[in-house]
């Protein structure tokens, strides 16, 4: 199946058909390098899975989740068999399939932890127990993270580091040692620790990761691992990716539709089509199959996004940018008369979808609550005055020092603005004005998310953007205040990254447990930008490893 579909739905090339539009040269010289979209729409519409017939699948995956319960569950384990029976859980992605049982396991390891003393326990043992306590919310101390043995406890230890929040200067010292002898492992190791030393080649860290995207990866090497994994644990994995696999291909029909419906890729030919990637990266955001709407929302709101950003940067003028903008403050299409037609046609698309996301949210409500129009377009009007602000600078040949840069680019990076998506999607079924309010609560977490995923997004994109003459980056405005290479400032940027997860650790922990579900939604933008960007621009340049990671997650079923 993977092999067929590689063939049909990517083509070497498509080419856009001549439109009227594209003769309307803007009188500004500009300059687009992106390609035209790679993935067929007519193909991906046409594809059927047989797990789109959920009914018996559910069935069948609920027996074998109390098959799992009854044979599993019911058994006396030792702590680290326990701890490490709730860690292929998560990574399986079937924690909301045991979440009762989950959470009696690891008040057991708590109480096992309490009963006895620190030379009782296995180091490897305390490392995983420290790592998980923390993904779940519980309460570690550093101080369980003294010594170090072998390998296994190693990425134990260095996993662990990333969950640290700021002051423990003992988890850094961890991350930094685990870091450099993973680094220098002897080769005679690689027969017992092909998982770990495979790994550590190619690392990055669990918590900085998309737990959804990350799933098949666990499935496949637990599977090469034979008798070690659990078969009916396994085989509930399998049919659980598929079944939510299904669900997500529904979901990207369905906004494929709605693209091809908006008709407007001839029209605005200078920028990005790039529908497909953007819903993998709403599908990394929410994967749950019960949130289908905020991976419907999310990936129309950045695909506009993706839009706004190349009329700002690449095809508008500055007095385009600026009447632009004052058109989504008054909220009026009068506003883009005069403006060239294609920058008129974005302005119509991202009405209408507005308008019509406001109206899904507010019929769910049945006018018992705030109409969500007014934040919504909030959000668009402070994005749209953040892209301003550096079209200015660009404009001008400023380039802003890094604090400067960073107290406008958290909010151009679109984290606020897809916050106000998410959140509406969680909570859309009980809005109340003291739901609106306590999103005051996520308010840390919102701006240390935005600075990840805007310094990555620059990690990602800084050299491409500065060939076609784009605003500069992070990267380039800390070389220039400090005078220093490329290389040190990006180290720079990646210790601004580090620190801005030890934030965001920190205030996760200090929320209720009804707000941290909101809460893991939004860090979810965080990851997904590591995601997007880690090995070059994930939304400009298709044929790279996010085009894989669509294939296996989005397309290919587990056979």
């Amino acid at each position: 199946m993977a092999c067929r579909y590689i063939v049909s739905i990517i083509p070497t090339m498509q080419t856009q058909k001549p439109h009227s539009i594209k003769n309307q040269i803007h009188p500004e010289t500009w300059v687009s390098t992106y390609k035209p979209n790679i993935w067929k729409y007519d193909h991906l519409l046409s594809l059927t899975t047989q797990y789109s017939e959920k009914k018996c699948y559910q069935i069948e995956a609920k027996k074998l989740k109390e098959e799992v319960i009854s044979c599993t569950f019911s058994k006396s384990y030792s702590p680290v068999a326990l701890l490490e029976l709730v860690d292929i859980i998560d990574k399986f992605g079937l924690s909301n399939y045991f979440q009762v049982q989950t959470k009696v396991a690891l008040e057991k390891t708590i109480m096992h932890m309490k009963s006895c003393s620190s030379k009782e326990e296995d180091l490897y043992a305390t490392a995983l127990c420290f790592r998980i306590l923390r993904e779940h919310g519980y309460h570690a101390s550093q101080d369980m993270t003294k010594k170090v043995s072998d390998i296994k406890t190693l990425f134990e230890l260095l996993e662990g580091s990333y969950l640290s929040m700021d002051g423990e200067n003992l988890l850094n010292d961890i991350r930094l040692f685990s870091t450099k002898n993973l680094s220098d492992v002897d080769t005679s190791f690689i027969t017992n620790n092909k998982e770990y030393l495979s790994n550590s080649l190619n690392y990055f860290p669990l918590a900085w990761s998309s737990r959804w995207y990350d799933v098949r990866r666990h499935i496949t090497m637990s599977g090469e691992q034979g008798n070690k994994t659990n078969p009916v644990l396994l085989n509930l994995a399998k049919l659980n990716f598929n079944i939510v696999q299904a669900t997500h291909l529904k979901d990207l029909k369905d906004v494929i539709r709605w693209w091809i419906n908006l008709d407007i890729v001839e029209d605005l030919f200078f920028t990005r089509d790039r529908i497909v990637e953007c819903f993998f990266f709403a599908g990394g955001i929410a994967s749950e199959p019960q949130h289908e709407r905020i991976r419907k929302w999310v990936t129309k709101v950045f695909q506009l996004v993706l839009i706004i950003d190349d009329v700002f940067d690449i095809y508008g003028s500055l007095a385009d940018a600026q009447q632009f903008t004052r058109a989504i403050d008054k909220w009026d299409p009068n506003e883009v008369q005069g403006l060239p037609e294609c920058i008129q046609i974005c302005f119509r698309a991202l009405y209408d979808t507005v308008e019509d996301i406001s109206a899904e949210v507010d019929h769910q409500q049945k006018g018992c609550a705030p109409s969500a129009f007014p934040c919504l377009k909030q959000g668009w009007l402070n994005f749209c005055k953040a892209m301003l602000v550096e079209a200015k600078w660009y404009n001008e040949g400023h380039i802003p020092t890094l604090e400067e840069y960073l107290n406008n680019g958290w909010i151009s990076s679109t984290v606020p603005l897809l916050s106000d998506y998410v959140i509406y999607g969680l909570t859309n079924d009980k809005i109340t004005n003291e739901t609106l309010d306590s999103s005051k609560n996520f308010q840390e977490i919102i701006y240390h998310s935005s600075v990840i995923f805007r310094l990555s997004n620059d990690q990602g994109t800084s050299t491409a953007e500065l060939e076609r003459g784009d605003v500069a980056s992070s990267i380039i405005c800390y070389m220039q205040q400090e005078n220093v290479s490329e290389e040190v400032a990006r180290e720079h940027i990646e210790s601004i990254i580090l620190n801005s997860w030890k934030k965001i650790n920190y205030h996760f922990n200090t929320l209720s447990i009804s707000h941290r579900e909101i809460a893991k939604h939004i860090i979810n933008v965080a990851r997904m930008g590591h995601v997007m960007y880690q090995f070059g621009d994930g939304f400009g340049v298709q044929d790279g490893k996010i085009q894989d990671q669509i294939l296996i997650n989005l397309i290919e079923p587990i056979t």
